[in-house]
């Protein structure tokens, strides 16, 4: 029962004061001047006051609320390791039935820390969510289990009650790891790449260490390594696109977890630009198609020749008149061959400007793994054609000597609509196709390789195939250019020449067999890419050596897709058919393996603004648990009481309640006080009347 006065004017208070202070100060006058009868009136007066005023006892029924305490428990990977899940799940109920004993606290366990991503422990962002709906006066504080890697401590207290820490672990604990400090997210394919990593030892001694070196899985170095000290490494990147560089070490005895024992840097390959020799039989119409592209190519350096003026043709202009420099042959076929990535011959015919021996050269540079395109015109067909000369090794069709002249629509073949370079082309996926007809072809025999075009009356249109090392193509064909200019809508010329040129010069993403992966999160993407109808099913190695399959299912023509959650962090090997990838499945060196080391010093700055202790579970309180662990008693405080001792921990006590009911008595309600007022205005009128 809570007592107490309140009043109930029954005028409001400005009025009442208006009407009593005229009559206050007549009475006080005649007090001043000793009037009689003036204590009577200024009785009186009171009584007409606080009749008016209306004073009541109120008797007020409350309920105390009770003060809220959390438990944030910590429930990151890093407390798998060792008995710390035991330590923690001990700890936990031994809490709980330590504040059930007092009926003043509120109890609410949180568990926090594994996020979604598992790169960090968040313990605050859990605190935060438990007091979410609690009002800062019924804050009784908070306690976190945790082994004290917590990677969100904030700057500055996020409760006003105590926050306390029981850090799970041993003191004793040893862990090594390796960690880059230095890596660069691209490098040029072939180039040396500088980078630096480190490795620590904590709780061990200082001295060396061997430091694996691998990319993409294929180990290419052993370093010796100082423990402690920032060492250098330099690479050279194999192959563009993602390059995956592992660094590892050995585990010793007594170490925590070998988990940290790897470093993973992730480096996108990049190539040098791209060298093209474009040389141009006679100017026509498609010259300037493939000039532009090729130009406007940021990866590609061209080299661009057009034979204006064959050498039979004799009409006596001077040299100095007919170009701005001489052909450099031997230079170009000869000296500096090997240079090119890629040659191009648009309509190019033997007309003697290039030595017969030249020819031979060019088919060896071929053989040893350059790119040759053959864009044909009518050229190809005739006696001066480029198929009679020692270049004949290296073509994969042989002309027939027609030419036809017809209308036709260019068309994917059956193994195009799966081949990366025509795959997909916009404007293929309906019939006739969504792009302007062509009105000449070259006849060939005897085709080689992967027909992937087919034009007039189905014969071959566009050539893929492999010599030795190198690669060839034949565009049989030089009305791409209506496709430039946009006639009857035009079509799709960048992306098919760009393509082309692309998987000449061995591009892996235009390779027809081949095999990726990457990391989502923790889902693990597998993309094949094929020529055959079925890829079949996917083997995975995972980082703890375990096995499983997944399915590709067909996605498109030409690709089928699988995926699989994982709950393992690390590097995930796939395998389908003889292909091979790896993936990085996860966050990369995240900081949640960054320490694995219990330590109570992360959390102590939090705790101790806040008036809270940390203390570790395995050496705190005298109150052993019979699991080896020792907790704290539990003791209720008021106000800013200290909130520690040797061997309890505080949490405040709210004076927060909740009223059930009030009962109200009027003092100068009723009989009482119209007796006490009649009272008060008789014996002044009765003085007055003597």
């Amino acid at each position: 029962m809570n007592w107490s006065v309140a009043f109930e004017p029954l005028l409001s208070w400005p009025l009442l004061a208006a009407l009593m202070a005229p009559l206050a100060l007549l009475a006080l006058v005649g007090l001043w001047f000793r009037q009689r009868g003036g204590w009577l009136r200024l009785a009186a007066l009171a009584a007409l006051g606080l009749a008016l005023a209306n004073p009541v006892i109120l008797d007020e029924e409350r309920e105390p609320l009770k003060s809220v305490v959390a438990i944030v428990v910590d429930r990151s990977q890093s407390q798998d390791i060792g008995d710390r899940t035991a330590q923690t799940n001990a700890a936990v109920e031994g809490l709980k039935e330590r504040l059930a004993r007092f009926r003043r606290f509120e109890v609410r366990v949180v568990e926090a820390g594994r996020t979604d991503d598992r790169t960090e422990t968040r313990l605050f962002a859990g605190l935060e969510s438990a007091f979410h709906d609690v009002p800062p006066s019924r804050i009784g504080g908070a306690v976190m289990i945790t082994d004290g890697q917590v990677h969100d401590v904030p700057a500055a207290p996020v409760i006003n009650a105590p926050l306390h820490a029981l850090i799970t672990g041993n003191t004793d604990e040893r862990d090594r790891r390796i960690r880059f400090e230095q890596a660069q997210r691209f490098g040029i394919v072939g180039k040396p790449l500088d980078m630096t990593y480190r490795v620590i030892d904590t709780g061990g001694d200082a001295g060396s260490v061997d430091v694996r070196v691998s990319i993409n899985g294929n180990q290419v170095s052993v370093q010796r390594a100082f423990i402690g000290q920032e060492m250098p490494l330099q690479i050279t990147i194999p192959s563009a696109g993602r390059n995956i560089v592992e660094l590892s070490i050995d585990r010793v005895p007594g170490e925590l977890t070998d988990t940290n024992n790897r470093a993973i840097a992730l480096v996108d390959g990049i190539r040098e630009n791209l060298r093209v020799l474009l040389v141009s039989g006679e100017p026509h119409a498609g010259e300037r198609t493939w000039r532009n592209l090729l130009k406007s190519d940021a990866s590609v350096d061209l080299v661009h020749f057009t034979i204006l003026r064959p050498p039979e043709k004799q009409d006596g202009t001077p040299i100095n008149e007919l170009s701005l420099i001489a052909f450099p042959t031997r230079e170009l076929f000869v000296e500096r061959i090997n240079d090119f990535d890629l040659i191009i011959f648009d309509r190019y015919q033997h007309r003697d400007v290039l030595p017969i021996l030249y020819y031979d050269y060019i088919a060896e540079y071929v053989e040893k793994g350059g790119a040759l395109l053959i864009a044909a015109g009518p050229e190809y067909a005739g006696e001066q054609s480029i198929a009679n000369t020692p270049l004949i090794s290296a073509l994969p069709a042989m002309p027939n000597g027609d030419v036809i002249e017809k209308a036709f629509y260019p068309r994917l073949t059956e193994l195009g609509q799966r081949h990366p370079v025509t795959r997909g082309l916009e404007g293929s996926g309906q019939e006739p196709p969504r792009w302007s007809r062509w009105f000449r072809q070259i006849g060939i025999e005897q085709p080689e390789g992967e027909v992937v075009m087919k034009g007039a009356d189905d014969r071959p249109l566009l050539l893929l195939d492999r010599k030795g090392e190198g690669r060839v193509g034949m565009f049989l064909s030089d009305q791409g250019w209506l496709w430039a200019r946009g006639y009857e809508g035009g079509g799709p010329h960048v992306s098919l020449y760009r393509r082309i040129a692309h998987w000449l010069m061995k591009e892996p993403e235009l390779e027809e067999e081949r095999l990726t992966a990457d990391g989502r999160g923790m889902v693990l993407d597998i993309r094949r890419q094929t020529m055959r109808d079925e890829a079949g099913p996917a083997r995975i190695i995972t980082p703890s050596g375990k096995t499983l399959d997944v399915q590709l299912n067909k996605s498109e023509p030409g690709i089928f897709t699988g995926s699989v959650e994982t709950s393992e962090i690390g590097l995930y090997q796939v395998g389908n058919g003889d292909l091979t990838a790896l993936a990085h499945v996860g966050p990369v060196n995240a900081p949640e393996f960054a320490d694995v080391v219990s330590t109570d010093n992360v959390l102590r700055a939090a705790a101790e603004a806040t008036g809270g202790d940390v203390r570790r579970l395995a050496a705190t309180g005298i109150s052993a648990l019979s699991n080896g662990i020792s907790l704290p008693g539990v003791v209720p405080v008021r106000g800013s009481a200290e909130a520690s001792g040797r061997d309890w921990l505080g949490f405040r006590t709210t004076d927060d309640s909740v009223l059930k009911s009030v009962s109200r008595v009027p003092l100068f309600g009723g009989f009482l006080g119209l007796g006490l007022l009649l009272l008060a205005l008789g014996a002044m009128w009765y003085r007055e009347g003597r």
